[in-house]
């Protein structure tokens, strides 16, 4: 027997559609801000930072088209839906990243190497950056809740994230220039936004990785799981258990459960079920648990026509 109920709040949520779109509109107009102001002040950080704005733009078109795909129905042969749309939305959001980050570090050692003639505005490129640091700011708060329960509205807060301290280095860099003229403090603070992108980058692939590879979520214990169970009146053995999750905040969960001979005699096995499945939903948040009751030293039985 099976609880299909989705976790509350979960990907199919039309809310976090709306935030996006929220954080979607932000970044695409201080990008195009950032553009303007870079050409204007000739700063390179400036640039490479509405250029993670672009990306991050894009990562939330990729994000919003992803939730509306997951929100649609399971059917006969995809069973469990679209959720993993979501997943595969956060993978291209990481490979974005890190394509983005190859191509600010390559502008930013060829501006320390290359100077040139290049003079930044340091009060224009300041001015922007504190826009841009404003709205970025807005975002993360827009999208912080959602972020813990979706992996994709994850990658956008990460994005945005990013984004928010990028304005800073462009800030404290802008504000070198305008107080001491050193030109080189631009290319510096570009070069400081490609580096702290990538911690990001690696941590969401690694988590796409988890979840695609169906490993346990992380944070719980199987062996906690299967404590707990056996710990119920009539449970003799749990076994065969596999925890996986769809993406984040949607955990499945199966496992055997070698039951008493009692337990059938009085007619408590469907009882011992619901108590069973309730134990993964309120402890463990699992909403989508699946046992199989059999009769105990029938896990034996299998093992022997294995």
């Amino acid at each position: 027997m099976h609880d299909h109920a989705p976790a509350p709040g979960g990907i199919r949520d039309a809310g976090h559609r709306r935030l996006l779109a929220v954080s979607l509109g932000l970044t695409a107009t201080i990008m195009v801000v950032q553009i303007v102001g870079a050409i204007l002040s000739g700063s390179l950080a400036l640039l490479a930072d509405a250029a993670h704005m672009f990306t991050d733009s894009s990562a939330l078109v990729i994000a919003l088209i992803a939730t509306a795909v997951a929100a649609r129905p399971a059917d006969d042969r995809r069973t469990f839906g679209y959720q993993r749309a979501e997943v595969f939305a956060a993978l291209i959001n990481a490979i974005i990243l890190i394509v983005l980050t190859v191509s600010v570090a390559v502008g930013g050692v060829n501006r320390l190497l290359n100077p040139g003639e290049v003079e930044v505005v340091g009060p224009v490129m300041l001015t922007v950056a504190v826009v841009g640091m404003l709205a970025n700011a807005t975002s993360m708060w827009l999208l912080s809740r959602a972020q813990e329960k979706s992996i994709n509205v994850r990658g956008a807060y990460l994005e945005v994230m990013g984004d928010l301290i990028g304005s800073v280095m462009v800030i404290l860099a802008a504000i070198v220039i305008v107080t001491t003229g050193w030109m080189p403090a631009d290319a510096i603070a570009s070069l400081v936004i490609a580096a702290m992108i990538v911690p990001r980058a690696i941590s969401l692939l690694r988590e796409v990785f988890s979840v695609l590879a169906e490993s346990a979520p992380k944070g719980m214990s199987v062996d906690d799981i299967r404590t707990h169970l056996k710990g119920y009146e009539g449970v003799v053995d749990v076994h065969d258990v596999h925890v996986w999750q769809l993406t984040r905040g949607a955990p499945v969960f199966t496992a055997h459960v070698s039951v008493a001979s009692s337990v059938y005699a009085q007619g408590r096995s469907a009882e011992l079920l619901t108590r069973l499945q309730s134990c993964l939903a309120d402890h463990f948040d699992v909403e989508h648990s699946t046992f199989q009751l059999e009769p105990a030293g029938h896990d034996d039985c299998e093992a022997t026509h294995a």
